[in-house]
């Protein structure tokens, strides 16, 4: 058998990392071995890794891919700016020279209506220039990975997260550790988790609400309002609340739709019939008017659109334009840019609200990850996603149960995808 090498080191002048058992000085890594006194003391150290080794032992980013699948909604999801009856979201696959791999998503509402980033400008981005400006990078070197996004790509959060999610996945994945272990760990095993009611008939909305509340699935229960005028969504949402009562919550999202005009009517009667929050009442760009609606009446005024990352969340954050902060991983442009906007807030004493971009099982997953390791979310989150959509497109769905979500188990997101179902729904597979 070959014989184990060894160093000779002058006791008297030990290396930079053996005085602490950790190195011989020369780029190894040693243990000692024995020792001796005969004329200079001296110390042999057994080899147990070389620079060679370590070399060797990195592991890198070999493959991208992203794939769009288009799965039906349970529904139709009325918001202000469509009507959605088809969710497409952006899978991201990452493989690594060691064999592992990872998974991150991509999505958004309602395509270009409702933001500068659609499903095809995502897997744009990421096939064109993310891809080739990673593709044999340190897999371990996450923030190193996203700074050359952000110089590969201006903007493009969505498609930014999506990878980044997947690099996180795969560095729980090999070291055992999920994701939220490597955010601090969890302090959370459920989250509460609200619902949209968007049909857009108001007995249709109320019909359904209350077999969420039979079913104890949901309680707390979000509007999508901001497509017809302010009176007749005030009365809407009056009907719901009347018929849910103290049995849950009422808040609402108007997805940029008023101007301030508009906004403040519709806050004075939306406050008076017990709503608790309107999310994004005026479009992203005017900070000053939102902060008018924020200083002026009792209702929280939560901040989403207007939050593409942590420099958004400083600015609203810096004079108080909101009351709350609606996080969202792909909005925000990734995990660790969503724990950003959190800390931000957390600092400011903003609440926090868990958001979706009605993401899949996979993204939901990921988000939930990270989510559970904030000690407050003082407005619930939104984790509901996979359950808009007809058809679970994970080897083991997410579990709903007790007005919550279960935080998954295990390394990395803590799921896997059906591949099944994956090619059955994927864009491409019309055109194969």
């Amino acid at each position: 058998m070959p014989r184990t090498p060894t160093l000779a080191i002058a006791a008297s002048a030990p290396g930079p990392g053996a005085a602490h058992g950790g190195g011989s000085g020369f780029g190894y890594r040693t243990r000692p071995l024995r020792y001796w006194t005969g004329g200079t003391p001296r110390c042999h150290l057994r080899v147990i890794e070389g620079p060679e080794v370590r070399a060797t032992a990195v592991t890198k980013i070999d493959r991208i891919d992203a794939i769009i699948i288009d799965v039906p909604t349970v529904r139709g999801h009325v918001v202000s700016m469509t009507t959605m009856l088809t969710q497409s979201v952006v899978l991201v696959r990452v493989r690594f020279s060691d064999g592992s791999e990872g998974l991150g998503e991509g999505a958004s509402i309602g395509g270009l209506s409702y933001g500068p980033e659609s499903v095809e400008s995502v897997k744009l981005a990421i096939d064109t220039y993310i891809a080739p400006a990673l593709v044999g990078m340190d897999a371990d070197a996450i923030a190193t990975a996203s700074a050359h996004m952000e110089k590969a790509v201006k903007g493009n959060p969505i498609a930014r997260a999506a990878v980044e999610c997947a690099l996180w996945d795969g560095l729980g994945r090999r070291s055992g550790l999920s994701v939220a272990q490597l955010f601090g760990g969890r302090v959370h095993d459920r989250l509460p988790v609200a619902w949209t009611l968007a049909n857009g008939n108001s007995q249709t909305d109320i019909e359904e609400a209350l077999r969420m509340l039979e079913t104890r699935r949901h309680r707390d229960f979000k509007l999508k309002i901001g497509k017809r005028p302010v009176k007749q969504d005030i009365a809407h949402v009056a009907a719901i609340a009347a018929a849910v009562g103290d049995r849950g919550t009422i808040r609402v999202d108007v997805n940029q739709a008023w101007s301030l005009t508009e906004a403040r009517y519709g806050a004075r009667g939306l406050q008076e019939i017990g709503c608790v929050l309107i999310e994004q009442p005026v479009a992203r760009d005017k900070l000053a008017a939102l902060k008018a609606l924020t200083d002026g009446y009792e209702i929280a005024i939560m901040a989403d659109e207007v939050l593409q990352g942590p420099a958004d969340a400083m600015r609203v954050a810096a004079n108080r334009s909101a009351d709350v902060f609606a996080v969202k991983v792909c909005q925000s442009g990734g995990l660790k840019s969503a724990s950003d906007v959190i800390a931000i807030a957390r600092a400011a004493g903003i609440d926090l609200y868990g958001g979706t971009m009605l993401e899949s099982g996979l993204g939901t997953a990921a988000a939930i990850q990270l989510f559970a390791t904030v000690p407050e979310w003082q407005f619930g989150t939104e984790m509901f996603g996979p359950l808009l959509l007809k058809d679970e497109i994970l080897a083991e769905p997410l579990e709903y149960k007790d007005f919550s979500v279960t935080v998954p188990q295990g390394p990395g997101i803590g799921v896997t995808l059906d591949d099944d179902k994956v090619n059955f729904y994927r864009r491409d597979r019309r055109s194969r």
